[in-house]
């Protein structure tokens, strides 16, 4: 089977892997890990790309906690800003997670509607790689980029290395920013 894995940045991104891809979002520091972690502790995520979004999907949830970040910055009435660390010190994983922040949950929510969209951190790639190279001929990496641009950090897993390496196939498209 012939594979294509194609690595991009930015939410706009996304729509330019529509016709047949599996989308990997990428966040690696903060939205991606913070997901995973509430999701790994048994709370249920809701990755939302505005405030405003974030505000309408709290107020059809029992409870939520709304975490995350606008800019850097926590918004206010937020529980806590996008931290794993604070967020595995809570106990009340019951609580449904809203997640915001400024590119992650953009990423994660313009892939929404794609028939398979994963979200991928350093502490879940090898396994959404590994169910990529058994389920996707086509997948597309996107990585969130801040302010504008590319992020150094996700050249150590966004540089197709691992992705080839697990999938045994070359990166056909070099990262684009």
């Amino acid at each position: 089977m012939h594979r294509t894995v194609a690595i991009d940045c930015f939410p706009e991104s996304v729509a330019h892997y529509q016709d047949g891809y599996a989308i990997v979002a990428v966040d690696v520091i903060r939205a991606t890990t913070t997901a995973i972690t509430g999701v790994a502790a048994g709370r249920k995520c809701y990755p939302v790309p505005s405030l405003e979004t974030a505000v309408g999907v709290a107020s059809k949830l029992d409870r939520p906690l709304l975490v995350g970040e606008v800019g850097g910055d926590m918004p206010e009435n937020f529980d806590l800003p996008n931290s794993p660390a604070r967020l595995t010190a809570r106990t009340d994983v019951e609580r449904p997670m809203v997640l915001l922040s400024t590119t992650g949950t953009r990423v994660i929510w313009a892939a929404r509607k794609n028939a398979s969209c994963y979200i991928a951190c350093l502490r879940n790639y090898r396994a959404v790689v590994q169910h990529l190279a058994r389920n996707h001929a086509k997948v597309a990496v996107i990585g969130a980029g801040s302010r504008d641009e590319f992020r150094e950090e996700y050249f150590f897993r966004l540089n197709g290395a691992d992705v080839s390496s697990i999938l045994h196939v070359s990166v056909d498209h070099s990262i684009t920013w």
